[in-house]
């Protein structure tokens, strides 16, 4: 302790254990939740680098040949997108050093056919270390390919979703200038994206601020009917200019 500090006085030695352990607790919580955090940053600013992704994780097995079946099987699904990152592979059962080693790096254990002692199955509740167990070698395979999967970018499609004419141009107070249309075709949808084409050249992307029948908000305008559209922050609409509405769908992408 040094001069200025504060000081606690509590009534016996087993209560001053307590508030110690509850103290180191806190100062390892907040270490943790702040390596966390670069991490996660990290992991982002890789995606966005166009650099791998990867699934760290600790192998313990019962022999050396389910160990090397299993980080041979492993590396296999590895691509240019996601990887298996092996940070121990061993024969034995699961240690405090496993657990620590899986804890700093933020990932799990897979212990085939072997278990966590108890000094590690503590360290492992107390920190949060996922322990899984496996019999069969197609489980792992499989549990890891699920993990992978679930790490890949998703595919971006495109959904056409309807065009509509521009009719009449009007000038709305608060609002700004509002397109009087008539849905030519499938169909246009609030919340949906929206390009506006001119001569059939796409001179705007945004969104809808308004869709209405008459006074009316409406969630989506079919084929054949009037309505009035108005677009979030942009007004250079003119009469023959189309509408197209899509959707943006993001579909899961999985390893093969």
């Amino acid at each position: 302790p040094s001069a200025g500090d504060d000081m606690a006085v509590v009534d016996s030695e087993s209560r001053a254990r307590e508030v110690t352990e509850f103290r180191q607790r806190q100062i390892r919580d907040k270490r943790a939740a702040a390596s966390a955090r670069g991490t996660i940053e990290q992991m982002f600013e890789r995606i966005g680098q166009g650099e791998t992704s990867t699934m760290p994780l600790v192998v313990k097995a019962d022999a050396h040949g389910s160990v090397e079946a299993i980080s041979v099987a492993l590396e296999k699904m590895s691509t240019d997108e996601v990887a298996a990152k092996i940070l121990h592979a061993g024969v034995g059962a699961i240690n405090e050093s496993d657990i620590t080693l899986a804890n700093a790096s933020g990932g799990f254990i897979v212990g085939f056919n072997v278990r966590a002692n108890p000094q590690a199955r503590a360290l492992a509740k107390r920190d949060g270390v996922d322990i899984r167990y496996y019999s069969i070698i197609y489980d792992v395979i499989d549990d890891a390919r699920k993990v992978l999967s679930g790490m890949l970018a998703p595919t971006v499609r495109e959904q056409l979703l309807g065009y509509a004419e521009i009719k009449e141009v009007f000038a709305v107070s608060k609002v700004g200038k509002v397109a009087g249309c008539f849905v030519s075709e499938g169909q246009v949808r609030r919340g949906a994206k929206v390009r506006l084409l001119r001569d059939d050249v796409v001179i705007h992307e945004g969104e809808l601020s308004q869709l209405k029948r008459f006074k009316d908000d409406v969630n989506e305008v079919k084929e054949g009917i009037e309505c009035g559209m108005a677009f979030a922050k942009y007004e250079d609409i003119k009469v023959g200019d189309r509408i197209e509405c899509f959707d943006i769908e993001e579909v899961a992408r999985e390893l093969e």
